[in-house]
């Protein structure tokens, strides 16, 4: 594969992770703390963003099939993507009170407001995010790799998730999660990154050439993965579906509170250097584990994963001690980030040739919107009975407790025991040959 692939692939698998850590962890952190945001106000952000991530990767997704193309999606995509996220840096109490003086004097009805704003922007944000690279970056991966080396290159793609957190964690320590002017700071140079990513794109990006446009209509192109003869057809490429939304649902049970889990309710304020670690570890153990997926298949490489998730579960359940939360922290990140690996190369290798476009609002279906939609609803459920603290100026919020991590092993469990049987079964069956 050419070099300018291996760097395509870095620049946008790690500037777009860079802006959805940002999104799907920094977001919950600047609502809770800007405008005291409630579990259903951040559950209903996350579920708001999935709806518009799916709509936008369906339509866009089949769009790009029909036409034939990727790069200009990504590429100008990005570059609206960047320009939206600067437009958070304008979300401040005080600019608020200025563009509606009735709330100026009233503090919940400014931080109501500001929650009902920073939805809104999400969801634009989210629409030119999901155009560039949940539509389109992510068919251009799978239209560039095959099966010797996607397992490779989704090792890579997985671990990006993990470097992109060490970077915004690193490049977060200083900011004080309570001042307006730090944030501001935070989402001008991220936004500013992810555009000049976009234009790096035009220089970048190979496209491989196209052998004709999508004989279907767009209409045809955008619900073809939903007929029952595709289904039928495709078995392998649904049931992997399936498992990967369950284990989307388990993690988006804990996710969206994860840093305020750290911060208010472990009182870990130095948790970037607790963390830090952790994560180089974990994105390092999951571009080999990448690798693994070529050698030796699926249900061996899936197993094994899901197992040490479910031992980072347990242990950030049970314990409280530093050392402790690091070593939950890492088998969590190892086995987070080794499912994503396992699952993604999976889905690559079971979508039809030349169809990855139409295929990838099913993707986001199981990757984004069903987690995005189940998942913080479950934790909001969880965390209703939660600890809660009176503001400096009269309002309530909540401190996250351990039970998140807990009700994501629940939810987890149904597809680590019926992945462990059919590992069982398949080596029963290979004995029996």
């Amino acid at each position: 594969m050419r070099k300018r692939f291996w760097i395509a692939l870095f620049v946008f698998s790690l500037i777009g992770q860079v802006a959805w850590v940002v999104e799907n962890m920094y977001f919950n952190v600047f609502i809770y703390h800007m405008f005291n945001a409630s579990q259903s106000d951040i559950a209903l952000m996350v579920q708001a963003s999935a709806v518009s991530a799916t709509l936008t990767t369906l339509l866009i997704g089949a769009l790009s099939d029909r036409l034939g193309r990727r790069k200009a999606f990504i590429t100008i995509g990005y570059i609206l993507w960047g320009i939206s996220i600067l437009c958070f840096a304008a979300l401040r109490v005080d600019w608020i009170a200025k563009v509606f003086p009735a709330a100026a004097q009233n503090a919940a009805k400014a931080a109501s407001i500001g929650v009902t704003l920073v939805i809104v922007f999400d969801c634009i944000m989210t629409f030119f995010g999901s155009t560039a690279n949940d539509a389109c970056f992510n068919a251009w991966l799978t239209d560039s790799t095959d099966d010797t080396n996607r397992g490779k290159a989704e090792g890579v793609n997985a671990m990006m998730p993990l470097v992109a957190i060490l970077v915004v964690f690193g490049g977060t320590m200083w900011t004080q999660k309570d001042n307006a002017a730090h944030w501001t700071i935070l989402f001008l140079i991220i936004g500013g990154i992810v555009l000049v990513s976009g234009v790096l794109g035009f220089f970048l990006i190979d496209e491989k050439p196209q052998t004709g446009l999508c004989p279907d209509g767009y209409f045809r192109t955008l619900f073809y993965g939903f007929r029952p003869r595709v289904i039928r057809e495709n078995r392998d490429l649904y049931v992997s579906l399936i498992f990967f939304t369950v284990f989307g649902i388990s993690i988006q049970v804990f996710m969206p509170y994860l840093i305020l889990y750290y911060t208010e309710a472990l009182h870990l304020d130095n948790y970037v250097l607790i963390m830090a670690p952790a994560i180089v570890l974990a994105a390092v153990a999951t571009a080999f584990y990448g690798r693994l997926y070529d050698r030796i298949g699926y249900r061996k490489s899936l197993v094994p994963a899901l197992l040490v998730l479910l031992a980072g579960y347990a242990v950030l359940y049970l314990f409280r001690n530093t050392a402790l939360v690091f070593v939950g922290s890492l088998l969590m990140m190892c086995g987070y980030l080794s499912g994503m690996a396992v699952f993604g190369a999976r889905i690559r290798d079971c979508t039809p040739t030349g169809m990855a476009g139409r295929f990838q609002g099913l993707r986001i279906i199981g990757q984004v919107l069903i987690p995005g939609v189940v998942g913080p609803e479950i934790g909001k459920l969880v965390l209703m009975g939660a600890e809660t603290v009176k503001n400096d100026d009269g309002t309530f919020s909540f401190i996250p407790n351990a039970n998140i991590f807990l009700w994501a092993g629940v939810v987890l469990l149904p597809v680590a025991a019926l992945s462990i049987l059919l590992l069982l079964r398949r080596r029963e069956d290979a004995n029996h040959a």
